[in-house]
């Protein structure tokens, strides 16, 4: 697809700028139009937003339709990409995130932190740190063209380990026996954010593709869609941010405390899983999206748990909110360097 046909001149090139409005734009709505998240805070089911869950479908909708299943049965012909992503998002990356909150929050920031904070803060991060992004990471593999069908399988695949290993590193981690995450909250957020936009692309590629043919379905319908991913991205920001206006208003000076240890740990795990993708001599369309799976979180999940287990005005609420606030800067800002870089693999 073309520049003039995607929109990348406009919304992409300025597209730190249209996320920073629109987290301005969500919070001065909660601030001065607070009924408009309140009307919107009532949609939800298993603590799920709906209207986020339906401005998901819209951002990933138009890359399900690029995934061949075809491609996507071949992925398993070279698995490296997968092994690098299950190894850092599982083996390494809870475990740093646990690691350098512990020191800010316990060490670094003691005189500035009470001990009942640094706990709930912690656990804030570590329910961060125990669930790999999901929805998002299409958006960074569609910003880095990465290949939408590795990118499928990583999330794909991952989603099936958050099921059996969310709870009990979240349980070790924080030491807490009775923590429960609701089995609900996980499986819809599955279903919602993966199942039905993978299969209502498959079907919309099957039926086009069928009637209208190949070429008109890649030259035509595609690039149709072609800034609706961004969209449904700046449109989620307002939503998500008007709901959480006032705690960030509220708490300025820990919100930037918080972030400290967010940034770097998003920072390390990219460059573990992209330097590792170099090593390992893979593609850049595999590697991009290798380090942005493992460095972005799963955060509409991490949210939801951390409300329903602590409440929404809780510290642990507030931290996974702060990872909202900070990942999509931090990810554009390593999306980029990723697009710069590129020239270090062979496609």
């Amino acid at each position: 697809m073309s520049e003039k046909n995607t929109g990348i001149s406009f919304f992409e090139k300025y597209l730190t700028v249209w996320v920073a409005l629109c987290m301005v734009a969500g919070i001065l709505i909660g601030r001065f139009l607070p009924a408009i998240p309140e009307f919107l805070g009532k949609l939800e089911y298993a603590n799920v937003s709906i209207p986020v869950a339906v401005l998901i479908w819209i951002m990933i909708y138009p890359m399900m339709m690029k995934v061949n299943f075809k491609s996507v049965k071949r992925v398993g012909e070279n698995p490296q990409g997968l092994y690098l992503t299950w190894v850092v998002n599982w083996l390494i990356k809870p475990f740093t995130m646990f690691g350098i909150a512990w020191l800010f929050f316990y060490v670094i920031f003691k005189s500035l932190i009470s001990p009942d904070l640094a706990k709930d803060y912690l656990a804030g991060a570590v329910l961060l740190g125990a669930a790999p992004c999901t929805a998002m990471v299409f958006v960074w593999s569609h910003l880095t063209k990465g290949n939408p069908a590795y990118t499928v399988v990583q999330v794909a695949t991952n989603d099936l380990i958050i099921l059996v290993a969310f709870v009990p590193i979240v349980k070790f981690l924080l030491g807490i026996s009775n923590v429960h995450v609701p089995w609900d909250t996980l499986i819809l957020s599955v279903v919602l954010f993966v199942v039905v936009p993978l299969t209502a692309g498959a079907l919309t590629r099957g039926h086009m593709i069928k009637t209208k043919g190949q070429d008109y379905f890649e030259n035509t319908f595609l690039p149709k869609f072609g800034n609706t991913t961004i969209t449904g991205l700046l449109l989620t920001l307002v939503i998500i941010f008007s709901f959480q206006g006032d705690v960030i208003i509220a708490n300025p000076v820990h919100i930037g405390l918080i972030a400290v240890p967010l940034i770097l740990q998003t920072v390390l795990i990219f460059f573990i899983a992209y330097l590792g993708a170099k090593a390992m001599k893979l593609p850049f369309n595999v590697a991009a999206p290798a380090g942005m799976i493992g460095a972005s979180n799963f955060f509409e999940l991490s949210v939801a748990v951390a409300i329903a287990l602590f409440g929404t005005s809780s510290p642990v609420a507030l931290a996974t909110i702060v990872g909202v606030l900070v990942e999509v800067p931090v990810m554009l800002a390593l999306v980029g360097f990723a697009n710069r870089t590129q020239n270090w693999f062979k496609n």
